[in-house]
């Protein structure tokens, strides 16, 4: 297994008293009764204790316990180390849009950063890696245990926004009822910055008003067609077929194949794309729909073959090979954020029923995992996460502290 390198640091109080800053303009929403703690105090513990592997109010406690000389060596803290009740009531009265504006500045500082290369970036010409767009993939999350029966609550449902190359939670917005998803899209679009971003969501995501809104917003748009707009479906359907029919000197499409090996399988993806026909039903009502897309992969694992075509509406011009990016941009989500909150971040366990306080430790991770992912060394998110918890220095590192 990679070693995860470490540099060595001496963290004063005026280290952590610079992540303070950033939550200065937080509404102290406490009861002032028997307040002892400074709330800027409470959120550099949770934020530090998530990093370090506490997946709750509970957890984060006890790791501020097993870590109170630190903590008091480089934090006011008057009144020594906070309870994990005190630090639960920090989480639940904090408002959740508030809590995570703060943030804003830092992740703005992040997004400076230049993208992560992968193996496939680095056989790319450089003009051609240079001129990608940054691609935002927004999509829906149910936190599953976080329901309250007795209280008539539903599961949580949260609606994120992530910064495909970079690795970058850019926000996220709660809802208790997943058929408002809908309405959360939109309303999660307009608080964030697209201009000149690519922004790619699901079948849930493919309506008429969130695409106005990512063109309001000066961005472009990839939308997963499904059956949900049926007579647009077949149309978009039966016109790709028809096309993909014709001699190759009629064609006015463009294609590009990629061959994916890893974990036992290879996937052979084939991408089509074509100039959006003006006889599509309600075409002028899809703001800047300028062509529509086709994924097609074929899936092989020892004897084993199944294959999945996905059909899209997009604002993008003709050019197929920036879309098969956003395509596989936005399947790449569930990997690299979906995946790592479920299974490293243990998401789905978490029975925190107060609905500020989960949102807030659902950003909280989401917030860590973009920390975590600005690491250049070899070591998984798993591992990183861990080794945080394990050294101080490196929980430094990965915060930023460390400028040597």
């Amino acid at each position: 297994m990679p070693r995860v390198s470490i540099r060595e640091v001496e963290l004063t109080e005026s280290d952590l008293v610079s992540i303070q800053d950033f939550f200065n303009d937080i509404p102290d929403a406490r009861s002032t009764i028997n307040r002892k703690h400074l709330l800027s105090d409470l959120l550099v513990i949770c934020i530090c204790g998530v990093l370090a592997g506490a997946d709750g109010p509970i957890g984060i406690g006890q790791w501020a316990q097993s870590h109170a000389a630190w903590l008091q060596s480089v934090l006011p803290l008057p009144n020594g180390i906070p309870s994990h009740d005190t630090l639960g009531r920090a989480l639940a009265a904090l408002k959740p849009a508030a809590f995570q504006a703060c943030f804003e500045a830092w992740i703005s500082s992040l997004r400076q950063l230049p993208p992560p290369q992968t193996a496939t970036d680095r056989e790319r010409p450089a003009a051609e890696r240079a001129a990608d767009r940054e691609q935002v993939a927004i999509d829906g999350k149910v936190l599953r245990r976080s329901h309250d029966r007795r209280q008539g609550w539903a599961a949580l449902q949260l609606v994120s926004a992530w910064s495909v190359a970079r690795g970058i939670s850019l926000g996220q917005l709660a809802t208790a009822d997943k058929s408002n998803e809908i309405t959360a899209f939109p309303e999660l679009i307009k608080q964030l910055h697209l201009e000149k971003t690519i922004v790619t969501i699901d079948a849930a995501g493919c309506q008429k008003e969130i695409a106005a809104a990512i063109r309001a917003g000066q961005a472009d748009y990839v939308l997963a067609l499904k059956g949900n707009h049926e007579k647009l479906y077949v149309a978009v359907v039966t016109h790709a077929l028809e096309q993909m029919e014709l001699p190759a000197e009629q064609a006015t499409y463009q294609t590009v194949q990629e061959i994916v090996k890893g974990h036992g399988r290879i996937d052979e993806l084939t991408y089509y794309q074509f100039p959006a026909p003006t006889t599509l039903p309600g075409i002028k009502e899809w703001a800047g729909l300028a062509t529509i897309g086709v994924a097609v992969r074929i899936s092989k694992r020892g004897d084993k073959v199944s294959d999945e075509c996905r059909y899209y509406l997009s604002s993008l011009p003709l050019e197929v090979k920036p879309f098969a990016r956003c395509v596989r941009g936005h399947w790449g989500i569930e990997n690299s954020l979906h995946w790592t909150l479920d299974v490293t971040f243990r998401e789905d366990e978490c029975r925190v029923r107060d609905r500020h306080a989960a949102d807030n430790l659902a950003w909280l991770k989401r917030f860590a995992i973009t920390l975590l992912k600005q690491q250049t060394d070899k070591s998984s998110i798993a591992m990183r996460r861990r080794t945080a918890g394990w050294n101080v220095n490196y929980l430094a590192q990965v915060l930023g502290l460390n400028k040597t």
